[in-house]
């Protein structure tokens, strides 16, 4: 009986939250670009085509079972999206007539053609491209052009010409240190179709899990996985169906370091004695293969050997990171082997073992790819680095001659904005490089690690974040507008589910058990305060949450809610534009401002009085609750003050200080509020005003910028 007291007006709140929830108007009803990654060239006409009656597939070129698979999943797709007909046979519907002029590849490779052209008019819609893979590049497109008007479904007519600026655009899956089944990787490989990545690398080794069959040496994945690892049968499919996409599968098995798995059942081939078991912890550890044992070598040739008769590509990933050098250094055999072949030290060691490990794999037809460690003068030219650990790695492989892709910068696994990928450019301005050391720059990958996820959680790690890297590996340089951006990861996150992603699925899911079977303004109260905390940034979680391992449970507040919180980041855009932007903005950002801490104090009142208190206390959803109405509170003391021109005294400053410290701090659910920037603004506004009331929009966001800099939330 006492939950009907929480809200006078229960419709007027849920409304007001679904207002802010979902923000500014989707970018497909408000702006020319509407799909990721935009396209080279976009032209747009007055007229659209109603979708009604759905559209006749008319195919003009040699059969293609990758084109087909492309067309039932756009069907399925729209079906599911938006109701009744998709594609039909039936006459009278507009055509989608689809024209290439031969099949690629059945197995992708890297470089081929993926241009197309996609035109829309009254009469239908019309890809053109060289071939099938083209085709499919264009279909995804499509997929995302649909835009809802006056409850119909229309596409905008149009003209696109489009080309990929990279031609390696990839997405590092983890399935190692948490194992990631085949439906996993199978739903992702369709979210990667949708924005046109082309590359799935999977990290299949690690200290934690050896994570694929083998049939040469079966007691590695016998004894080096808990029994989750995947069928050579289970790769198969993931390779067919990866090419069906255009998607290329590249493996990675992590040698000469993060070897725990493979020294559980070979102990003798560590370069120091054993028993080894699987780690559950996280981090880098000792155990690394012995590179002057000669056994070490004929178990790599028997495994890898068999592992590039499994894997099409001709790329071939061996890892090579982290090895820290304990073993090395603590084994006089080892020692006495750098000295006695004149290798310097355990650098050089480890150019002779990836020299060794590159000759064995060259007799399979297969070149090498590694992590920034392995770049050394001995490393054969054709090797491909993966650069983690700065842009310095992306110019020092591309001016050895070596072909590069980047990763820094991409690892989503660290829960950074969309906008901090989206701006990370392989080939940034003033990269000092030639134009044939800028042709040897190939792409980059967002890096899924699997310290802090599971098959639950992981699609809310990967998307929409990566569609942003996505658009910055295809589409032109100069597509750099994050306000665009933001509505469009909103709406490309409609397609993703319509296709089977499961991004939305741990905060929905949080949400049910938390409000359970309470009133509609509990749960709207809920999902906002979810949608408002994001996970800490950086590797700081383990800090937080020292009891984390393979074995942990992944369920606590960190794991339900957004690495990036919409609500957050519409007030710091907001408070942005209300202190820094052009007056004729100031009295609409006013408004958002006031009508988002007003919900947030709602709902976080909502929350706080709402049944299941033992409930909220496991998922620590009272402390961000109770924290967010203090801030909200603040924030409305602050505007008010900003507004009415009164300057807080000496205790209201000094209290609001130790509320924003207080918020910052690092706490065990390991959450954090990513809108303490726009309040220590406006604090410093509302204590020193005469300060900023003279200056231009640009002059104050200076001014601002060094009293509060950018990256202030973070602690």
């Amino acid at each position: 009986m006492k939950q009907r007291s929480f809200s006078p007006s229960s419709s007027s709140f849920i409304s007001l939250c679904a207002a802010l929830l979902l923000g500014a108007p989707s970018l497909a009803n408000a702006t020319p670009a509407t799909m990721i990654p935009v396209p080279s060239s976009l032209s747009y006409a007055a007229d659209s085509l109603p979708l009604g009656h759905g559209l006749v597939p008319q195919v003009e070129g040699p059969g293609s079972a990758r084109v087909q698979q492309a067309l039932a999943r756009l069907d399925a797709t729209w079906s599911r999206r938006l109701g009744g007909k998709s594609l039909t046979p039936g006459a009278g519907a507009p055509y989608l007539k689809l024209h290439y002029a031969s099949n690629g590849p059945a197995i992708p490779v890297l470089g081929e053609d993926e241009s197309y052209s996609l035109s829309v008019d009254a009469s239908g819609v019309d890809i053109r491209a060289a071939t099938d893979l083209g085709i499919l590049r264009g279909l995804a497109t499509l997929t995302q052009l649909p835009r809802a008007t006056d409850q119909a479904w229309t596409l905008p007519c149009l003209r696109i010409q489009d080309s990929p600026r990279f031609a390696w655009r990839g997405l590092m899956l983890d399935v190692a240190r948490h194992w990631m089944p085949l439906e996993v990787v199978l739903r992702n490989l369709d979210a990667m179709a949708l924005v046109k990545l082309n590359v799935l690398h999977l990290h299949l080794s690690e200290d934690q899990g050896f994570r694929i069959e083998s049939l040469t040496h079966p007691e590695l994945h016998i004894q080096g996985s808990d029994g989750h690892y995947f069928t050579q049968e289970q790769i198969r499919t993931i390779i067919r169906e990866a090419a069906l996409r255009g998607i290329r599968v590249v493996p990675e098995f992590d040698i000469p370091g993060h070897a725990t798995s493979w020294v559980v059942s070979h102990p003798e081939l560590a370069s120091l004695p054993g028993p080894y078991k699987i780690e559950r912890e996280w981090g880098i550890f000792d155990p690394v293969l012995d590179p002057t044992k000669e056994a070490t070598y004929a178990l790599l040739a028997d495994v890898l050997g068999e592992m590039c008769a499994l894997f099409p590509d001709p790329y071939f990933h061996i890892g090579g990171d982290e090895n820290n050098g304990v073993q090395w250094n603590a084994n006089p055999d080892i020692q006495a082997f750098i000295r006695e072949h004149q290798l310097v030290d355990n650098p050089g060691l480890h150019a002779h073992f990836n020299q060794r490990v590159a000759a064995l794999l060259a007799k399979h037809g297969k070149k090498v790819m590694g992590w920034d460690e392995i770049l050394h003068p001995k490393l054969p030219a054709q090797a491909l680095i993966q650069s983690w650990r700065g842009p310095d790695g992306v110019r020092e492989a591309a001016k050895a001659g070596h072909p590069v892709v980047l990763s820094n910068g991409y690892y989503i696994d660290l829960c950074y904005p969309a906008s901090d990928h989206y701006l990370n450019d392989p080939l940034p301005e003033g990269n000092g490089l030639t134009p044939e050391q800028q042709a040897l720059v190939l792409g980059g990958e967002a890096t899924m690690w699997a310290e802090w996820v599971n098959p639950d959680t992981v699609d809310s790690r990967i998307w929409p974040r990566t569609a942003a890297i996505a658009e910055r590996l295809w589409s032109p340089p100069t597509a750099r507008d994050t306000a665009s951006l933001y509505p469009r990861l909103d709406t490309v996150s409609d397609w993703f589910e319509a296709g089977g992603s499961l991004l939305r699925l741990p905060l929905e899911r949080a949400v049910t058990e938390l409000s359970g079977s309470a009133l509609p303004e509990v749960r709207e109260a809920v999902r906002c305060v979810l949608n408002t905390v994001e996970p800490i940034k950086r590797y700081r979680r383990g800090q937080a949450q020292p009891e984390g391992n393979q074995l942990a449970p992944l369920n606590t507040l960190a794991d339900c809610v957004f690495p990036e919180a919409r609500l957050a980041r519409q007030f710091r855009e907001a408070a942005d534009s209300y202190l820094c932007g052009p007056d004729s903005d100031k009295g609409a950002a006013l408004a958002a401002l006031r009508g988002q801490l007003a919900q947030w104090r709602q709902a976080s009142d909502l929350v706080l009085r709402s049944p299941s208190p033992a409930l909220r206390a496991r998922w620590e959803l009272d402390r961000a609750a109770r924290t967010l109405a203090e801030l909200a509170a603040l924030g409305q003391e602050l505007l008010e003050a900003i507004e009415g021109g009164t300057t807080p005294g000496t205790a209201q400053v000094d209290k609001a200080k130790a509320l924003l410290e207080r918020a910052a701090k690092t706490n065990s659910s390991a959450t954090e509020f990513r809108f303490l920037i726009s309040l220590r603004r406006l604090l410093a506004v509302a204590s020193a005003p005469t300060q900023f009331t003279s200056l231009s929009p640009e002059a104050r966001r200076r001014l601002l910028e060094q009293r509060v800099p950018h990256d202030s939330d973070l602690p």
